[in-house]
């Protein structure tokens, strides 16, 4: 598939899935900004109200609450695959199709993405690296990439303060169209080679096969010849010592293998575990905007930048810790003759400058926006040649520590709707684990991982559809009870 067709396949997805959100809006106008509290209408006396959302209680349902679950549902089934959360398409349909203002939606979908993100990392947990006998997930990449994505991600949540809404949505979709296209001629390229490898393997079976005679005569005169090698006294090297190996594994190369044979090496999930903590109490200690801090600490104030510094400088003191730890590990490797598969990355003083730069900008994208890093991380571990159950797997276990982490804050802010929160809690489990098991499946009947490629353009796609119809919606039919970003860094909202 070219890029011409590419792009009108885009535009027709866009179009469906415009016109579907539309249709599924109750009334036909609860995706208007000015009509997201669905309550103020006739109906209203039917329903208990949240008096924190403004929203609906869960119960009764209504059409709205069928229609959103199900397209949450589907898109969450899409994302499985390749092991992103989805947030770019959740946010939307909770806002489009269920109603909720986007500040209450986000939590709602952070939930959700949080339910299968569990799900993601457990079904995960037993898989293996197609290429190598190791963890499917990339534990190095992780860790490097991590702590300079929640640095860019602190820098990109100020810039969103003080950014103008058309600025952000233009740029957004901007982003998520550019990000969708190459994700999906990158999984194009993965389907070809695959292709190629195919053929190339059948016609070697078809070179390699022989005809039942052929095998016959090949018996009988292998036969023969040990017969004349026996009566000549020589046992044709039957009893000789067998080749002994090219070369003995090392201690070292051995500690390596084993180290990277663990599904959860203990010491850097500890790394990851401590630098989300220290993000989390520095974010609570510090307050801002709208919420207090517990130490008294004001937004703006000298002590609330020294704290933001603080945490900013601490992920860059990890990142290049994990930097220098990377180039000395690989030294350890190449002297111990470590065996790389296509996928591996060869750290160096360069490389490990080079991929954490990006990781930040792909931070700063994700902070910007408000959007999931795993949106971002997923398409670039793509873009620098991690296969792609891996790049699915390693991003799987970085969406669970960030989502846990935004859903802490979440709730400590009470933000939360609790009667829709645990319902798509389990919502996500449930489809991530159908979504998971039917990417294996296809995986393991086809032999092409590069489907995993598409499950993730896939969903980037539908987030460029679905966040650029809500972002125009919003700019048309601003949200009078909304201030926006007049109060700057330490404006509310």
């Amino acid at each position: 598939m070219d890029a011409a067709r590419l792009r009108l396949l885009f535009a027709a997805a866009a179009a469906l899935t415009v016109l579907a959100v539309v249709g599924a809006a109750p009334d036909g106008a609860a995706w208007l900004p000015h009509a997201y509290r669905r309550l103020q209408n006739a109906a209203a006396p039917l329903f208990t109200v949240d008096p924190v959302t403004g929203h609906k209680a869960f119960a009764p349902n209504d059409r709205s609450d069928f229609l959103g679950v199900g397209a949450a549902v589907v898109g969450l089934m899409i994302a499985a695959g390749g092991g992103i959360g989805g947030g770019g398409m959740l946010v939307p349909i909770y806002v489009l199709v269920l109603g909720f203002k986007p500040k209450f939606a986000i939590p709602l979908s952070n939930m959700t993405v949080l339910g299968g993100a569990i799900t993601n990392v457990g079904m995960n947990a037993r898989k293996r690296h197609p290429l190598a006998n190791r963890s499917l997930v990339d534990w190095d990449l992780l860790i490097l990439m991590e702590p300079l994505t929640l640095a860019g991600a602190l820098v990109g949540g100020f810039v969103n303060k003080l950014a103008p809404e058309i600025v952000i949505t233009v740029l957004l979709v901007v982003l998520l169209y550019a990000t969708s296209e190459r994700t999906l001629k990158k999984g194009m390229k993965l389907y070809d080679k695959e292709t190629a490898a195919m053929e190339a393997s059948a016609g070697a079976k078809e070179m390699a096969e022989i005809t039942d005679a052929e095998r016959a005569e090949a018996a009988e005169a292998e036969a023969a010849g040990l017969l004349d090698d026996a009566e000549a006294g020589n046992d044709g090297g039957v009893g000789d010592a067998p080749p002994k190996a090219d070369a003995t594994k090392t201690p070292e190369l051995l500690a390596i293998e084993a180290e990277e044979m663990e599904s959860f090496p203990g010491w850097k999930v500890g790394v990851l575990l401590g630098m989300f903590a220290l993000t989390v109490s520095m974010n609570l200690a510090k307050g801002g905007g709208a919420f207090p801090s517990p130490f008294g600490i004001e937004c703006g104030t000298s002590s609330y930048w020294a704290v933001t510094c603080f945490m900013f400088a601490a992920l860059i003191v990890i990142a290049l810790w994990v930097r220098s730890y990377l180039v000395e590990r690989t030294k350890q490797k190449d002297a111990c003759g470590y065996a790389y598969v296509d996928g591996d990355f060869h750290w160096d003083e360069t490389t490990t400058l080079k991929y954490p730069s990006i990781c930040f900008f792909a931070g700063v994208c994700a902070g910007l926006f408000g959007i999931g890093g795993g949106i971002v991380n997923g398409p670039l571990m793509l873009e620098l040649g991690v296969l792609p159950p891996v790049a699915g797997a390693t991003t799987a276990c970085m969406i669970l520590l960030t989502s846990t982490t935004a859903a802490t804050t979440f709730l400590t802010f009470g933000l939360v709707q609790f009667d829709y929160a645990k319902r798509l809690f389990v919502v996500g489990i449930l489809a991530t684990a159908v979504g998971q098991l039917g990417m294996g499946h296809l995986i393991k009947k086809t032999g092409r991982s590069s489907y995993v490629a598409f499950s993730i353009g896939a969903v980037v796609s539908l987030s460029t559809v679905l966040m650029g119809f809500h972002g125009v919606v919003s700019l048309a039919y601003p949200d009078p009870t909304e201030a926006g970003n007049a109060g700057g860094i330490c404006g509310s909202g």
